[in-house]
């Protein structure tokens, strides 16, 4: 069988993914689902780090929006941090008690739970097979999750993002809207900013195509898609 074709990769999954069927929080069995899936391309020797949102608990200036509440957008996007390192704390307590070895790593500092994130740090985590599940997103607010995933794959030297999602692509519109939505195999970065396409954040595709990081979309529901992924199989759609 053939073996994976990128050795170190950056997945980032949503808050929302890790709901699951659930209308808020964490779905615990969609969690060990996706520690199922991850085990299986750590078996094929995949260095693994993962971005996490927080959008199945706090969104930021969305959720505040949403509420009616009168909250400085800093606030906000500080509490969505917070939310990022409940996820992660989750998704690590899964991981380990499946036998894998994990470090959170948090772009603000709280000793007591997560190690602050060090770049050489996280590359030595990688080296010595840990998961790295890296929270709060940059540290700074204004900027997404999906913009921390790409600056945190550039620093670690990351092959590629694996962006999971809840449908096997990136469409011309959305497919649960419009049924006549075209799906795109390849795309080029500068074709996701122009069409305005909702794969990452205009900041995250801009850092991705200066830097030459390709981002495979894809469908996390199906299980073995992330194996799928990394061994170059054609699933969902690749940006480069």
């Amino acid at each position: 069988m053939a073996g994976a074709i990128y050795k170190r990769i950056v997945l980032k999954l949503s808050g929302e993914a890790l709901q699951g069927t659930k209308s808020h929080g964490i779905d615990h069995s969609f969690l060990v689902s996706i520690a199922a899936q991850i085990k299986e391309i750590r078996e094929l020797n995949v260095e693994v780090a993962l971005v996490l949102g927080g959008g199945n608990i706090f969104r930021g200036l969305e959720n505040t929006a949403s509420r009616g509440l009168d909250m400085d957008r800093s606030v906000a996007d500080y509490m969505g941090m917070l939310a990022t390192v409940i996820n992660g704390l989750a998704l690590q307590n899964v991981l380990e008690t499946m036998g894998m070895p994990t470090r959170v790593m948090t772009a603000i500092e709280m000793q007591k739970i997560a190690e602050p994130y060090i770049r050489r740090r996280a590359v030595r985590h990688l080296e010595k097979g840990r998961i790295i599940i890296f929270v709060a997103g940059t540290g700074n607010p204004y900027f997404t999750t999906d913009t921390a995933a790409a600056l945190r794959a550039m620093e670690i030297g990351a092959d590629v993002i694996l962006k999971a999602t809840k449908v096997d692509g990136v469409y011309s519109s959305d497919p649960m809207k419009v049924k006549s939505a075209r799906k795109f195999a390849f795309l080029k970065y500068i074709d996701v900013l122009r069409k305005g396409l909702k794969v990452m954040d205009a900041t995250a595709i801009s850092l991705c195509m200066d830097n030459k990081l390709p981002i495979v979309v894809f469908n996390l529901n199906k299980k073995g898609n992330i194996k799928k992924a990394v061994m170059g199989e054609k699933i969902g759609t690749i940006v480069r």
